[in-house]
């Protein structure tokens, strides 16, 4: 089922949860609704459930417009952070839920209702904890629960809210994966709200970056990785640094380098923002007259094959309102081995690429 978003606000009081929200999603696919909080991708979602009502707009599913028909009428499954399982149900009856409060001439028989939630079972690796109580499982067993129930009504549409959140990191990669592959294998469109970058790139065919209320973005992982289409995009997604400089007849200029930007060499002139990852920062012991950025290394982190280096700029720059606070850059823990560096040293960083937004172009 293919879903159509147009042109959707809604308010709370004085607060605009959104405004004048579009989106298409084709049959089959699993989108990721990622932002801060605060920025609307609940609010959309509910609104997709038929859980909240929008002030403005409309929701079409396969082309047919869904204002008007109650949440229990959509074929949604909806699947929330904190599991909302019921807690004097066993496993077996939490699934069979929603098969039981069918009306009576929908209601499959009991035998029905047992192979089904058998075979729901089986597909999140859990028909073995059928007799026991959620309060018996572990917080991602829970979760894989608490989906198999919303799969056991067949939903056209899977709805899901932060749906690892409240899982520790490790859990939450694993269902991460397990996630992906059961979509794959049911191929039922799927929206995920996540405010973790990592979740949304890993696990979704697209991405909708939203910021207040609006969608910023829309794109593959790669896409809004390796193009992000504003200053807040490349801010949100990953960790950056960011720099004041100047764009000159089509070259930037940041604390008197010169930047390299592919793929941007019709920059306006003006003052620019240069978003430089870590990895794209290339570090060097400070000698006399080198060219780069110099500052004091006063923090290293080395785990496993990386080193992460936190850097301050050794002069304030008064024309750069950036300079002078922490510098991030990661480097290949070998080559960090190799540099013979410590706390304290005197390093020159040089941007190896950057992501450059004129400055009267960036949106309020």
């Amino acid at each position: 089922m293919s879903i159509e978003i147009r042109h959707i606000s809604k308010q709370f009081g004085d607060f605009h949860a959104l405004r004048d929200v579009s989106l298409d999603v084709a049959s089959g696919e699993l989108v990721a609704l990622l932002g801060p909080s605060g920025c609307g991708k609940t609010t959309l979602l509910r609104i997709i459930a038929g859980l909240e009502t929008a002030g403005a707009g409309s929701i079409l599913f396969s082309g047919e417009d869904t204002t008007d028909v109650h949440v229990r009428e959509r074929q949604v499954g909806f699947v929330f952070q904190h599991y909302a399982l019921f807690r004097h149900m066993t496993v077996f009856e939490n699934v069979a839920f929603g098969l039981r409060v069918k009306p009576r001439s929908l209601r499959p028989s009991d035998a029905q209702i047992k192979k089904k939630v058998h075979e729901l079972l089986q597909l999140v690796q859990l028909d073995w904890l059928a007799d026991r109580y959620p309060a018996q499982l572990s917080g991602g067993q829970r979760q894989r629960i608490a989906l198999a129930r919303a799969l056991a009504v067949e939903p056209k549409v899977l709805l899901l809210d932060e749906p690892f959140g409240a899982l520790d990191a490790k859990v939450r990669k694993e269902l991460r994966r397990w996630l992906r592959r059961l979509h794959d294998e049911l191929n039922v469109t799927s929206i995920f709200v996540t405010h973790d970058q990592e979740e949304a790139l890993e696990v979704a065919d697209r991405v909708v970056l939203m910021n207040s209320g609006r969608i910023e973005q829309v794109g593959s992982p790669q896409d809004v990785w390796d193009h992000p289409a504003s200053p807040f995009v490349y801010g949100f997604l990953g960790d950056v640094n960011l720099f004041h400089g100047r764009s000159l007849e089509g070259e930037v200029q940041v604390e008197g380098i010169r930047l390299d930007t592919p793929g941007q060499q019709d920059l306006r002139d003006g003052k620019a923002l240069a978003y430089v990852r870590p990895h794209d920062l290339s570090v060097e012991r400070y000698a006399p007259g080198a060219s780069g950025i110099v500052a004091t290394l006063t923090r290293a982190i080395v785990v496993g094959p990386i080193a992460r280096l936190e850097l301050e700029p050794v002069e304030t720059n008064p024309d750069n309102p950036g300079s002078g606070t922490i510098i991030e850059a990661q480097l290949p823990a070998q080559q960090f081995r190799d540099l013979g560096l410590a706390e304290g040293d005197k390093v020159v960083a040089t941007p190896r690429k950057a992501r450059v937004f004129v400055e009267d172009w960036v949106s309020p």
